[in-house]
């Protein structure tokens, strides 16, 4: 594990983040330098075979932002199938090419039916290795054209204990053969940015996350860095996956009058007051706001897999003050969306 001050990776970068994080990260690339985005990114071989979950998976509870309840379960899928979603008769690949922006959660939308808050599920399938899957959703409003994925408590965690609950098989394809799984693998410095907020990645010889969070308002929040290389399923299930999203208790009343958090409560989010502190404590981890934001992110990159491959690039990947519509952005890029 190394849960570490941004100043190593600052030391280790060459950059001086000290002062402004994206006048540091404009003053490594030549933005104005045209690039080929085919080139970006290059898939190898991992050396390990696809694979499904041994027996289905089923969670039921809430929405965080509809309050309404639903139902997922997850049933093992051929190899070269990726991960997608059934709602009613519709079938919605989670991928890149379905996301669409929506307000403190990711959103997948095909043929006017969406998926919402998918994040922390396709974090904890992304992490546990589950590449192909299909998830069945249902909810007993039949009228409805979205339906939004259980926030349970907040964290992957639940989705992690169930799948290991259920074990993992090799993936076969139709004739009954394993497949290799593929990793996408970063050739060269790409990034994605809006005000102060980026994304900076990096060829790097394996998977690195270093993300940065910051909450002046809220002084228990304050600044935070996480960083590690160590992204295995059994780091992301002791270290990740029990991270709770969290809010600004400052922002509760407004975040309902504008439609969303329906569902949410002290039951299902770390709440943060900008004079009180944590209105709910114990935190699980002193820096549980940014490895949420590390859970959010996995799950926000799975959307770039494909055919049951590795979603996340094999790159060192910088986030600073991130959110999901900054991590589709970055996903599409390395897709070559935009």
């Amino acid at each position: 594990m190394m849960n570490l001050t941004f100043s190593l990776s600052k030391k280790a970068l060459g950059f001086n983040f000290s002062k402004n994080p994206l006048m540091a990260v404009n003053r490594a690339f030549n933005f104005n330098t045209a690039r080929n985005l085919s080139s970006l990114i290059s898939w190898i071989p991992t050396g390990k075979i696809q694979q499904t979950v041994a027996s289905s998976v089923q969670l039921t509870g809430i929405g965080l932002h509809s309050g309404k309840l639903s139902t997922v379960t997850i049933f093992p899928e051929l190899a070269g199938m990726g991960r997608y979603f059934k709602f009613r008769s519709n079938v919605i690949p989670a991928s890149t090419d379905y996301v669409k922006e929506s307000p403190l959660c990711t959103t997948l939308c095909k043929d006017g039916h969406s998926i919402n808050t998918v994040e922390h599920l396709l974090s904890a399938l992304e992490a546990t290795g589950v590449d192909n899957c299909s998830m069945q959703m249902e909810t007993s409003n039949t009228h409805d054209s979205s339906i939004e994925v259980p926030i349970l408590d907040g964290s992957a965690r639940e989705w992690v204990d169930a799948i290991e609950e259920a074990g993992l098989k090799a993936a076969l394809d139709h004739s009954g053969n394993s497949c290799e799984k593929l990793a996408p693998v970063l050739r060269e410095p790409v990034t994605v940015w809006k005000n102060d907020s980026f994304i900076a990645a990096f060829p790097y010889s394996e998977v690195k996350i270093t993300y940065g969070i910051d909450f002046p308002q809220a002084p228990e929040i304050g600044c935070q860095w996480f960083s590690s290389t160590c992204l295995d399923k059994d780091f992301f299930a002791k270290e990740l996956a029990s991270a709770r999203t969290f809010c600004i208790y400052e922002q509760v009343e407004q975040l309902r009058k504008s439609g969303v958090i329906k569902g949410g409560s002290a039951k299902n989010a770390i709440v943060c007051s900008e004079s009180r502190g944590w209105l709910n404590p114990p935190l699980r981890f002193s820096d549980e706001p940014c490895r949420h934001k590390v859970l959010d992110l996995i799950g926000d990159l799975s959307l770039f897999a494909h055919s049951g491959n590795q979603g996340l690039p094999v790159a060192h990947i910088i986030v600073y003050k991130g959110g999901h519509a900054l991590h589709a952005n970055f996903a599409r890029r390395l897709s070559g969306i935009n």
